[in-house]
């Protein structure tokens, strides 16, 4: 598999240029303005929780990432985009079993490591139906699980984390119908994958600086 090889992977996209898809590419802001957001929000309720930094921090680089692979439209820059994603999805869950959930550190790590074996399989057996999506699947699940989950504990911030999913199932919904829609709507709709997505890592990020915060 050759790096520099392009790929054309959404609707809006429809040559190799660089600028082949400004909708796509533009709406990764979206993500800088979460992590800054975000930032703001860490800074002013829990300065010293580090670990919320580094989320932050990833949230930026998903951004990047996603530029990368929207303009570039490489199979590096792929990796740019879904490696940052990956980071994020086992980092929050790793803490959000550990601080909302009360999971011991190892039991938190055990599980993560689970999550991360068992989501190839389970995105293989779900892709007839959802197609690319399927890998996004595992942790729309896991938002709803932990969400309902840590509304025993606390009510408010696991409702938050509910609404969070079904946000993000909206999101997907979005990035599944990008391919169907694009004879009708040459834009496509990935560009709103990109906008939901970003108000849904905000809003588990504010959940995570919220909690710790009490």
């Amino acid at each position: 598999m050759a790096l520099h090889e392009h790929v054309d992977n959404y609707c809006e996209r429809v040559g190799p240029d660089f600028w082949s898809e400004p909708v796509n590419a533009i709406t990764n802001a979206a993500f800088l303005v979460a992590a800054i957001a975000a930032f703001f929000l860490w800074r002013r309720k829990t300065p010293q929780d580090w670990p919320a930094l580094v989320l932050i921090g990833v949230v930026f680089v998903i951004g990047v990432g996603s530029f990368l692979f929207h303009t570039f439209a490489t199979r590096w820059a792929a990796l740019a985009d879904v490696l940052p994603i990956a980071i994020f999805i086992h980092v929050y869950l790793f803490f959000a079993l550990k601080r909302f959930l009360t999971v011991t550190w190892w039991l938190a790590l055990l599980i993560v490591v689970g999550f991360f074996l068992a989501t190839p399989f389970v995105a293989q057996a779900i892709a007839p139906l959802v197609g690319s999506s399927a890998g996004y699947v595992p942790a729309l699940v896991a938002i709803f699980v932990v969400g309902a989950l840590f509304r025993a504990q606390n009510a408010r911030l696991g409702a938050q984390v509910l609404i969070t999913g079904i946000v993000f199932a909206l999101s997907l919904a979005f990035r599944m119908l990008d391919e169907p829609i694009c004879n009708h709507f040459a834009v496509g709709t990935h560009f709103l994958w990109h906008i939901l997505n970003s108000i849904v890592l905000f809003a588990l990020l504010r959940v995570l600086i919220l909690h710790r915060a009490g």
